[in-house]
């Protein structure tokens, strides 16, 4: 008892304003989505909260679990298990070509293992950037420099992984993922001409896979043109701003949303935001935003005081992972962006996500023990 008592009091404090804003958020995203989920709920299962206490069940539950083993585990030792992950999360994505995989929505993105069911590709959140971020850390290896060890390797990982992800499909997945790496690299000292390789290549095979594929090119047509097919593929995003628009400055009221029981067809993750914005208003969604921007910007702070360089680099990937999914998120509910289905971190219904946001921001908290 008394080494473990020594244990805890050797280690340094945590950033207790990135745990309070990690806390916020998933407080906020338990209360809207009990609201966004009670006709559904009702409707499906004739409980209102049906969805809310699977979130806490699944998502919340093993989501403390994995923020205590970030908090307290030192965060080195990820990198001693970076590799092994890495290995365990693409058998996982290869399992799901196989019966293991559950279709939902035309999409194989869960594993069912007894009465386990979760998706494979959220892990890749944590896994593949602190892998990267081990990967390019390492200044023995020189690979942040070198043509054949840096770039040549890390195309293949890229590769598979991204040909993994993209026909479940996952396509969106790729692009957060990959934008998150792409900071990791440039913070790692990776030569700009090596990302540009990468960035060229990544841009060139969404190009030819949304052309090549009917219902990814029907998704930018909706984007470039939402009129033209209000009642088909521009229904969504069309009733999606309606809603967002209708919230006003103070919303319609907590619980009052209209939208979420007749227009939205996925209110519970989707469209959720949409779901916050009419019953929250400009006010209310303002705020959440404001939440997201306070944990990105303070990992990116803590990022510039840590002098360990994979501690830096797992920040940097965290904060540029949170930031660009909010921003996939509420760009493609809004209009901004293409219409894809990318959950809002820490808001939207989803066990697997909310576990692994939770643990990214455990790790986060304890590379912030050494800024």
């Amino acid at each position: 008892m008394n080494r473990i008592w020594s244990f805890f009091k050797k280690q340094s404090a945590p950033d207790y304003f990135l745990i309070a804003c990690v806390s916020a958020l998933t407080v906020f995203g338990l209360v809207i989505l009990a609201s966004a989920s009670s006709d559904l709920g009702k409707l499906k299962f004739n409980n209102s909260y049906h969805f809310l206490f699977r979130q806490v069940i699944n998502g919340l539950s093993v989501g403390i679990l994995g923020f205590l083993v970030g908090l307290y585990m030192p965060y080195q030792n990820w990198k001693k298990l970076a590799i092994w992950m890495m290995i365990v999360n693409i058998i996982a994505l290869g399992l799901l070509y196989t019966d293991f995989a559950q279709t939902i929505r035309g999409s194989r993105r869960w594993m069912q293992i007894g009465p386990v069911n979760f998706q494979p590709s959220e892990l890749l959140k944590i896994s593949f950037l602190i892998y990267l971020s081990a990967w390019i850390s390492n200044t023995k290896a020189n690979r942040e420099h070198s043509f054949q060890r840096g770039l040549v390797p890390l195309l293949v990982v890229c590769g598979l992984v991204g040909g993994l992800l993209v026909f479940q499909p996952a396509t969106s997945t790729v692009a957060i993922l990959f934008t998150a790496s792409a900071a990791i690299l440039f913070a790692g000292g990776m030569k700009w001409k090596h990302i540009g390789i990468l960035v060229a290549i990544g841009l060139s095979v969404v190009a030819i896979l949304t052309f090549a594929t009917p219902y990814r090119m029907k998704r930018v047509l909706t984007f470039i043109n939402p009129q033209g097919d209000v009642s088909g593929s521009g229904f969504h995003v069309e009733q999606a701003k309606t809603a967002i628009g209708s919230g006003g400055i103070t919303g319609v009221g907590y619980g009052k949303s209209i939208a979420k029981v007749t227009f939205l067809p996925t209110p519970v993750d989707d469209s959720i935001f949409a779901v916050a914005a009419q019953e929250l208003g400009f006010i209310g969604s303002s705020f959440l935003i404001a939440l997201y921007f306070l944990l990105s910007s303070r990992m990116m702070l803590l990022a510039r005081r840590v002098k360990d360089k994979f501690g830096k680099l797992i920040l940097i990937g965290f904060a540029v992972l949170i930031s660009t999914q909010v921003l996939v998120h509420i760009g493609s509910i809004s209009g901004l962006l293409p219409p894809t289905g990318v959950p809002l971190p820490f808001v939207s219904y989803g066990g697997t996500a909310l576990a692994v946001f939770l643990t990214i921001s455990g790790i986060a908290a304890n590379v912030s023990r050494s800024a």
